[in-house]
């Protein structure tokens, strides 16, 4: 099994980083504040967990945070024009959340595992428009911060993630997806999905 780490900052958000991925975000609140403070003074250094959010579950509880989340490591700064802190991070690792408790501001902290998620994969042929269609996202939404030339477009666990990412897809199921040994139950569920979404435009 892999080592447990301890106490380790939570930024439970609706938008998704997963491994592989990046995200920028603004910080406002004095408990995520505080978070980027401590987890960049820590090592190793900038590490956080991203959760998803679970509609479904109850805040004093903990239980509104999926078990599912991604590791990811605090790797810019910038102070934004509205003078807020800007920061931007990259999903390291899969992992599963355990104990979950709350500081006295309201930052939760976790106990994760470190997982092994999906094997890499090759994107074969018939899903080529996953790929023309992640391409155009990034290409019209450069403010996502993703290259359009990044080696994983040829790799169908990577495509997935990163639709997955964007995607506005309930976070049950995108748990579930995750959860699967494999990526293809992914790649065709957002296959059928891309071509739906293609069709009526």
């Amino acid at each position: 099994m892999a080592q447990k780490l301890h106490n380790v900052p939570l930024f439970p958000l609706s938008g998704h980083v997963l491994p592989g991925g990046s995200m920028r975000l603004k910080i406002f609140e004095p408990r995520y504040l505080r978070m980027v403070r401590e987890a960049c003074g820590q090592e190793p250094s900038g590490l956080i967990a991203m959760a998803m959010l679970n509609n479904k579950g109850e805040v004093a509880h903990n239980t509104h945070i999926h078990p599912l989340a991604t590791l990811a490591n605090i790797v810019d700064f910038e102070q934004r024009d509205d003078g807020l802190l800007g920061i931007t991070v990259q999903g390291v690792q899969a992992c599963q959340l355990h104990t979950i408790t709350t500081d006295d501001d309201g930052l939760r902290r976790g106990t994760v595992v470190p997982i092994e998620h999906w094997p890499r994969a090759a994107l074969s042929p018939e899903h080529q428009h996953l790929v023309d269609g992640l391409r155009h996202v990034y290409q019209e939404y450069p403010e996502l911060g993703m290259s359009t030339d990044d080696s994983g477009f040829a790799h169908a666990d990577w495509v997935c993630l990163r639709w997955l990412e964007i995607l506005p897809i309930d976070a049950e199921v995108k748990q579930q997806l995750l959860q699967t040994d494999t990526c293809t139950p992914a790649l065709h569920y957002l296959s059928e999905l891309v071509q739906a979404s293609e069709q009526s435009q």
